[in-house]
């Protein structure tokens, strides 16, 4: 019914001069403020116009003032919101506190003003009515990124290095398409009452000119002769706003997700033209030829130099080839070391101190939009729960082939035909109709390859997988890993592993780094880890495994908990949690060794590897 009626209104709007009984302007005194009749169906006015003519010809005015006073507060509010709730900072300050003090006068008197300002009529008073109600796509929007921004998927879409405004347009905008939509039908309705209530006190339509609302003010002044006057645009108005918003509530619920489109085509492949690396600091562990990533000296603050540390003195490298296993507890900082190498980790967040070499490369010497090329093609992540870092909007298919269009120049053809492969390459059954699917028909375990062959699409150097296998359950949690080894071989990337489990660290990684509160405490291969570890957490870490227990309770565990950054011990920071501290631990701990490497001042004289 409510398409029904729009559809009729949009009808009387468009052949209005065709099935219009009179001409709405006409005047014939004689017959004026006659009821129904046969001839004038809904009667005439004051004036002797025929009321059911300037009903159909105020369709036309309605729909007119509807469209553009709506799509006057689309286009303001909602690229506006976008931006200022994606950027954040003092752009969201400055822009909020303007729309406060907008919105905190009554929304007639702001319209008014505006219209005392440009002048009366149609036209300017839609402008008024559009910039009014931008605020409300304004603060929907803005609302709507807050949230949308800190999803997995948005995480996802950085990572390989998709720019803020193909983030915005592609990823974001068509997963807040409900509620702008409800608020469009929303924004009509209030339109329609707006116009009436503008054109009824003479700011809107001017007179002789038909519309819902001059036909109210007419109304109005004969009410006691010609009650009859009053319906039909009433009943107009009524009709017309409660099928736009309920058409609103079935647009809302029908299509949230699911919504598709190609991507625009690159002119040619995307280059990646990168400066010269900067000096770094001096190494405190053996460089290597071989190596893809090195870490040197790395400090990452809250807050620039003089905030909160998070991350401090941290220096590792990975070979081509090779797999380095980041192990600790929730807290200890194996994430942001990740997100710092991708340069991901938020505008409160940076590095202070240190160098990321990658391929040669300083990455904290770069500009953000050369970081943005790095990431995808150099270096790839995949994250922990595959159901959130897949967009829920997009097929999975066009998510891999939109990378491959926009990095690797492909046309939609090639794009597409690489994408299956790559599908079928992570070893997922009918790749061709898998790849038309969308993250929620998927099982988590196929959610995961996807990811993986979106990460691998450009060839990275470098894949920094983080707890890939933590949302799977045992037996897919083996063939992921499986895979990473047969994708390692293939492809001879360098991999930093992410992880909690010491089991799969010991599965997959060649080597494994300790991380606790923000620094590396031990570094060493897997085997010699395991058979003697030399840092009483390590030590800690691995009796806490369910399996390394005697089966009788209570489960090993390590006292207290990770303290939080800016309350660290100010010498050894397990030293609060040891059982082997002394009074030498109250001074700071350098990280010695080559190949093995510790930060215990013990670490020679104590034998952790026995239970005690």
């Amino acid at each position: 019914m409510a398409v029904f009626i729009l559809l009729l209104l949009g009808f009387m709007a468009i052949f209005a001069d065709v099935i219009s009984p009179y001409d709405p302007l006409r005047q014939n005194l004689i017959n004026a403020l006659q009821g129904p009749s046969a001839e004038h169906w809904l009667g005439t006015d004051d004036l002797g116009r025929d009321v059911l003519s300037r009903l159909i010809y105020g369709c036309r005015i309605a729909v007119i003032a509807s469209a553009e006073a709506t799509t006057i507060a689309v286009l303001l509010g909602v690229p506006i919101g976008l931006f200022i709730g994606y950027r954040g900072g003092w752009w969201d300050w400055v822009v909020m506190r303007i729309v406060e003090a907008i919105v905190s006068v009554p929304g007639i008197m702001v319209a008014i003003v505006i219209i005392a300002i440009l002048g009366t009529g149609l036209h300017r008073a839609m402008i008024a009515l559009g910039i009014l109600f931008s605020t409300s796509f304004l603060r929907l929007a803005r609302g709507v990124v807050l949230a949308e921004r800190e999803e997995v998927y948005v995480r996802s879409a950085r990572v390989i290095g998709t720019s803020d405004r193909r983030i915005l347009l592609r990823h974001i905008l068509p997963n807040i398409a409900p509620p702008l939509i409800v608020q469009v039908t929303l924004t009509v309705g209030a339109v329609l009452l707006s116009e009436a209530g503008l054109s009824f006190i003479g700011l809107g339509v001017q007179p002789p000119d038909a519309s819902w609302g001059t036909m109210l003010n007419t109304a109005a002044a004969f009410m006691q002769l010609a009650w009859f006057l009053s319906i039909p645009p009433g009943v107009a108005i009524i009709l017309t706003v409660l099928s736009v918003n309920l058409l609103g509530d079935v647009l809302r619920d029908s299509i949230g997700r699911g919504i598709a489109g190609d991507a625009p085509q690159p002119a040619s492949a995307v280059r990646v033209n990168l400066p010269a690396a900067t000096a770094a600091p001096e190494p405190t562990a053996v460089s290597r030829p071989d190596d893809v990533l090195r870490i040197e000296g790395l400090d990452v603050a809250l807050g620039g130099d003089t905030g909160v540390p998070i991350i401090t003195d941290l220096s590792f490298g990975i070979a081509r080839g090779e797999t380095l296993g980041l192990v600790g507890e929730s807290g200890s900082g194996k994430t942001m070391t990740g997100l710092a190498i991708l340069g991901l980790m938020g505008p409160a967040l940076r590095a202070t101190k240190g160098s990321i070499v990658l391929n040669g490369k300083d990455l904290t010497s770069m500009r953000q939009n050369e970081i943005e090329k790095v990431r995808g093609n150099a270096v790839a992540m995949v994250f922990q729960d595959p159901t959130t870092s897949l967009n829920p909007a997009f097929t999975v298919g066009s998510q891999i082939a939109e990378l491959l269009r926009t990095r690797k120049g492909l046309s939609s053809k090639d794009a597409w035909k690489r994408t299956v492969e790559l599908i079928d390459r992570v070893g997922i059954p009918r790749a061709a109709e898998r790849a038309k699917a969308y993250p929620h028909e998927l099982s988590g375990g196929m959610a995961q390859r996807i990811a993986i062959a979106r990460a691998l699409s450009c060839n990275p150097s470098l894949l920094i997988a983080d707890e890939p296998t933590t949302a799977l359950d045992v037996t897919v949690q083996q063939e992921i890993l499986d895979l990473f080894r047969d994708l390692q071989e293939e492809y001879g990337m360098a991999i930093l592993f992410v992880t909690h489990d010491l089991a799969v660290a010991a599965d997959i990684c060649d080597r494994i780094a300790v991380m606790y509160a923000g620094e590396m405490v031990e570094m060493a291969e897997v085997n010699a880890l395991f058979a003697k570890p030399r840092h009483p957490y390590t030590r800690g870490l691995l009796h806490a495994m369910p399996h390394a227990s005697d089966r009788e309770p209570p489960l090993p565990t390590i006292r207290g908990s990770v303290p939080r950054p800016g309350n660290w011990p100010q010498g050894c920071r397990f030293s609060n949690r040891c059982d082997y501290k002394t009074s030498a631990c109250e001074t700071r701990i350098p990280l010695v060794g080559t190949s093995r490497r510790v930060r215990c001042i013990r670490a020679d004289e104590l034998n952790l590897g026995r239970r005690p």
